[in-house]
């Protein structure tokens, strides 16, 4: 059984495949080859096309194309899942994030205001605020590959090609353009310097 709050506003294309016990809110647009899973919930200003959503994954006010969604993920507000992105279950992609061509495996999290783009991303991974995945030098796509637990902290630039090895730590604010080791904490940022009185 699906669960249409408002079927009058509500538009699923016709080869949209729908699982059991799915609500859908206002002001959906589902299409093309789209299968929906189990106990999904997919709330208003949702726009899916050519996407397989997993059980019991939550969908807040996004955009997916051609990506697939695992089990038991929640995505949005106003996330952005662009082009052939594969995502593990168990997976929070937050508000105002941005994905394209990137693989992340299970439980991990990518909370707020980031794009990562041609990347592949491994279980319980976070990345924190404002992380940004460089992958384009102005002619080709290069790839960012962040392995198991690495932390990833606020406002970092990791500068594709790069590899973050297992356990790895990214001070925030850094900007990465070397491999960092497993089990290591890489800082790429200059030293603050405070000029007393210099705004007198």
């Amino acid at each position: 059984m699906v669960k249409y709050i408002d079927k009058n506003n509500t538009y699923i294309g016709t080869d949209v495949v729908i699982g059991e016990n799915v609500v859908i809110y206002p002001n959906v647009l589902i299409e093309g080859k789209t299968v929906i899973g189990n106990n999904v919930v997919i709330h208003m200003g949702t726009y899916i096309k050519d996407s397989i959503i997993g059980d019991d994954s939550i969908i807040y006010n996004s955009q997916i194309k051609d990506s697939t969604i695992g089990k038991n993920n929640k995505i949005g507000p106003y996330a952005h899942i662009r082009e052939n992105n594969n995502i593990g279950d168990n997976v929070k992609i937050g508000s105002f994030v941005e994905l394209k061509n990137t693989v992340i495996k299970s439980n991990s999290k990518i909370p707020h205001l980031s794009y990562i783009g041609d990347s592949l991303i491994g279980s319980n991974v976070n990345i924190g605020c404002g992380v940004i995945t460089a992958n384009y030098d102005g002619k080709n796509k290069h790839k960012t590959i962040i392995k198991d637990n690495a932390f990833i902290g606020c406002n970092a630039n990791l500068i594709a090609p790069v590899i973050i090895e297992n356990n790895a730590i990214v001070s925030a604010g850094s900007t990465i353009t070397d491999n960092v080791p497993a089990n290591a904490l890489a800082l790429a940022r200059a030293r603050q310097i405070n000029k007393e009185d210099y705004n007198k």
